[in-house]
């Protein structure tokens, strides 16, 4: 059996939920749509974003015959994505019993980002962003910016 290792010093892994809108697009069809994104940051590598399995379109998904080992995450299995004609292989992994301390990222999926877009939406319907949005544009007291300073553009029809 391979060794199992832990992160560390020297090959530090992190995983932390992702407070962004994860999506995943391939040949313009959104996969997967998540507010619920683990983000995985290992030593000096790239992050991936693991997406529950329940917030990907798994209809587009073919299990392949592949398979990856991490002595940190334990084995890795694979999908490859058909979609109208276009065919992407291995594209997806999954650690479907990963080694205890990544045990956060099981039932997740991860997207080569060479494969797929994978766009980071700062949505507007979180509730701190507007309280910001608010506070930055007004001083509190109920009046505008418009009252405060004058515009420096005329405004169509003028």
């Amino acid at each position: 059996m391979p060794e199992m290792k832990l992160p560390g010093p020297d090959h530090p892994i992190t995983i932390a939920f992702n407070p962004k809108r994860v999506e995943v697009v391939y040949s313009g069809h959104t996969l997967a749509d998540s507010r619920r994104a683990l983000e995985l940051k290992e030593a000096s590598y790239h992050p991936a974003q693991y997406i529950p399995r329940e917030d990907v379109d798994m209809a587009y998904l073919t299990r392949t015959d592949h398979h990856t080992y991490c002595p940190y995450k334990g084995e890795a299995s694979y999908y490859s994505i058909l979609m109208d004609g276009v065919f992407a292989e291995n594209a997806v992994w999954t650690y479907e019993d990963p080694y205890p301390a990544m045990a956060e990222i099981k039932d997740h999926l991860a997207f080569y980002p060479n494969k797929v877009d994978i766009r980071l939406h700062d949505d507007a319907a979180n509730p701190s962003a507007i309280r910001d949005a608010i506070e930055h544009t007004d001083s509190g007291s109920g009046s505008s910016q418009l009252e405060h300073a004058p515009p420096n553009v005329s405004t169509p029809g003028e």
